[in-house]
């Protein structure tokens, strides 16, 4: 797919390796003029050549609609028309301020004309959808209130249910609270041979937490704190609606779980101590089911989950909980209660408020749904033994093996960095550059503890994996949240972080987890899926995460940050350059 011919001269700049390296060897006052912050790009329009499968009119708007009892809730959302493709494209969630479900067909082309109703820039990201850079969202490609950006693409993932949220530098988690996100479902034919439950058998479970106001308005404003620990809400939703109960008959469900809250992690569990059935990730469905006592779910992760009522008479109830787990906030906050309800201090890290409500707390168990029998049935289908073929990547497919790309994680009470750097659009490292059509060894770590040590011994490791570029390659400190930070300081201000990184989506293959912080990772480890294509991954404090990931078919800019959504607009993304 081309850009279009008349695209302006900084869209051809910033989206082109070479001229990324041009623009690194501009004088200083105009890289300041053309590179400081995000640029203004003319936006993408239709391209004659292109020809849709499916077109569509997606729109970003304010709007109002009943959530709680009383007063309707004002809200961002989105609203789509389908233009051209088949009928069941767009599916509505009622009475729901999420945008509808779009469902693709792997092998189609689409076009999406999204148009800007809002009164402020945004842009649209296809999370979990490999695409050309220019289609994927970045926030270089904000928009204006009143623009109109054409997305054209063909769809080449797998079978998966994937998002579609606001990317905008600095404003995502806002737009993101205040309901802009919706569902994207792929479908293909090795999926459709194994004749798993569909229409009202396949259920979308969007799990988030929100705060009202006394006129039932959405209270978002995040302070210091909410941005260092993320924005938790008070009430639990499911698909935009509270005390969510579903009716089922006796038989097999899929449920699609889609975390969308801003910053809450959730550990599934059926409250009769059914274990939960996985069939699926971020990138679509395992080789094979696998069953947990439990499940994580970070912000950005998704989950196929097999769920079967068969056998259970009418009227059985049943619900799903988030159970109680530690270790996600920082240690100075659980040491003082700030977990699993406990009141004091510590209660007021895990969910304080600015308008001093208490959040409901990180960690501790309450219920998320109900599911209750209404009828019974003798007819189900059968769990598949084998669900997809999946082909695994190892050591030997990579082309660094021994120096794994590295994302370092470092907090502070400061600042929340990806390498030792915030945010900054033209500031590429050398080891941010990735060769087009290469398979890549990657390592997600913590900075501050972990056992990896600090000071010399951190630089010399990061040196180490970055192939030894020299000076400017190596991480710097800003302030106590750099890799200058010392250990002992710094473990207590680590967290846990779901790590998401766009375009080609990516295999796990190891997990390991420091000494130190084996009391509290042993309350999640075992609901972590590390099996199949995810391109979202929950990093718990001192935990270091190996992984594959390709960069195939498209250069470009593509970006790598912390999906706790505050976490992001403070800064802790970055880009790769594929070039």
């Amino acid at each position: 797919m081309q850009d279009p011919v008349d695209r302006s001269r900084r869209r051809f700049i910033f989206q082109t390796g070479v001229g990324l390296l041009a623009a690194a060897s501009m004088p200083a006052w105009v890289r300041a003029m053309e590179m400081h912050g995000m640029p203004k790009l003319t936006p993408n329009r239709a391209s004659p050549a292109f020809k849709p499968d499916v077109e569509i009119e997606l729109a970003a708007r304010q709007g109002s609609i009943s959530i709680l009892p009383g007063q309707a809730t004002r809200v961002q959302h989105y609203t789509a028309k389908l233009l051209s493709g088949p009928k069941d494209t767009l599916t509505e969630l009622p009475s729901c301020y999420l945008g509808p479900i779009i469902r693709l067909q792997k092998g189609q082309k689409v076009r999406i004309h999204f148009r800007n109703d809002l009164m402020e820039p945004t842009i649209t990201h296809w999370h979990g959808l490999h695409v050309p850079a220019l289609m994927d969202g970045h926030p270089m490609y904000i928009i204006d209130p009143g623009e109109t950006f054409v997305y054209e693409f063909e769809v080449i993932n797998r079978a998966s249910l994937n998002i579609y949220h606001p990317h905008p530098h600095e404003i995502t988690a806002k737009q993101v609270y205040y309901g802009l996100a919706g569902g994207l479902i792929i479908n293909d034919e090795e999926e459709a041979r194994l004749e798993l439950p569909s229409g009202e058998y396949e259920i979308p479970i969007v799990l988030q937490d929100r705060r009202f106001n006394a006129q039932n308005q959405l209270i978002y404003g995040p302070h210091m704190h909410d941005r260092m620990m993320g924005f938790y809400g008070d009430r639990i939703l499911v698909n935009g609606q509270p005390n969510a109960e579903f009716e089922v008959a006796s038989r097999a469900y899929r449920f699609r779980f889609l975390n969308g809250s801003n910053a809450r992690i959730y550990k599934l569990g059926w409250s009769d101590g059914t274990p939960v059935t996985v069939i699926g990730v971020d990138g679509g469905l395992l080789e094979s089911p696998e069953t947990f006592p439990y499940v994580m779910l970070a912000p950005g992760e998704r989950l196929d989950v097999w769920a079967d009522f068969s056998g259970r008479p009418k009227g059985t109830e049943l619900t799903m909980r988030s159970l109680p787990f530690s270790g996600v906030l920082p240690m100075m906050a659980e040491h003082m209660g700030g977990r699993g309800g406990r009141g004091g201090m510590g209660g007021m890290m895990g969910g304080m408020g600015m308008m001093g409500a208490m959040a409901l707390p990180v960690g501790s168990d309450y219920p998320l749904f109900k599911i209750r029998v209404t009828r019974e049935t003798g007819e189900s289908p059968k769990l598949p033994s084998r669900l997809s073929k999946i082909d695994r990547y190892t050591l030997d497919d990579v082309a660094n093996p021994s120096k794994p790309v590295p994302i370092a994680i470092s907090e502070s009470p400061m600042a929340m960095l990806l390498n030792g750097r915030s945010y900054a659009f033209d500031y590429i490292q050398p080891f941010e550059r990735i060769p087009l059509d290469t398979v890549q060894l990657m390592e997600i770590f913590h900075t501050s503890g972990g056992g990896h040590g600090m000071g010399h011994g951190m630089r010399g490791r990061m040196m180490g994996m970055m192939g030894g570029h020299g000076s400017d390659a190596q991480p710097e400190g800003q302030g106590m949240g750099g890799m200058g930070m010392r250990g002992g300081m710094g473990m207590m201000f680590s967290m846990a972080h779901p790590i998401h990184l766009h375009g080609d989506q990516f295999q796990i293959i190891s997990r390991t987890v420091a000494v130190e912080r084996a009391d509290s990772y042993a309350t999640v480890k075992d609901g972590l899926v590390s099996s199949g294509w995810k391109d979202t991954v929950l990093v718990m404090p001192g935990e270091t995460v190996r992984m594959i990931k390709p960069f195939h078919h498209f250069k470009g800019v593509f970006m790598y940050h912390c999906h706790n959504l505050e976490h992001e607009d403070m800064g802790m993304m970055r880009d790769f350059l594929i070039e």
